[in-house]
């Protein structure tokens, strides 16, 4: 299978979830990497972009979308049997559900979503129960639209924050191909 699979910058999820892509790519998968601007090029104390993009490109064997005009063929054009958003913020999530086309990522999901192809959130946001509380719920009626089962990482210091457990991305990736969220949803 052709998957997308697409990072935002929720930097300290990048070794879970490239872990994770390592795992698709060993299963057999062909994989489009696509990250958003942001994810792209900051350095940060969890790595430095030029190190995560090295490793990424090794991982999928090709060059990574990091720009809006680059991810706009997918969909349409280039018809990947499904995209994989992980990590996913709350800043990505609320602009693919109010519309906001305006990065590689909401681009890559705008034009997958045109196909009524699968996209799998793996959501990681400190505020996912607070203001993004509200995308999140409009999301989750979206036809197409998957989410990999999320926990509650920090209950007593960061009461509304959820994070996806990453390592469920291959079960979600499945289930969403045959047209299923897996539950439960929130664990």
């Amino acid at each position: 299978m052709l998957i997308g699979y697409a990072l935002c910058g929720s930097f300290c999820t990048f070794s879970r979830s490239i872990a994770i892509m390592e795992k698709l790519s060993a299963d057999g998968h062909e994989l489009v990497p696509i990250m958003s601007e942001i994810a792209y090029s900051t350095d940060t104390r969890f790595g430095k972009a030029e190190d995560i993009r090295e490793r990424i490109k090794a991982i999928c064997k090709r060059e990574i979308i990091h720009t809006v005009d680059a991810a706009e063929p997918l969909g349409p054009k280039v018809k990947l049997d499904a995209l994989i958003v992980s990590p996913c913020t709350g800043n990505t999530l609320a602009k693919l559900a109010n519309g906001v086309t305006d990065t590689s990522v909401t681009m890559a999901c705008k034009a997958h979503l045109r196909c009524d192809r699968p996209l799998i959130i793996a959501l990681a946001s400190n505020d996912a129960m607070a203001a993004n509380l509200a995308n999140l719920s409009r999301m989750l009626t979206r036809k197409a639209v998957y989410f990999v089962p999320l926990v509650q990482d920090d209950p007593q210091s960061k009461p509304h924050s959820l994070v996806s457990e990453f390592e469920r991305i291959p079960e979600a990736l499945t289930a969403a191909i045959d047209g299923r969220q897996i539950r439960p949803l929130f664990v």
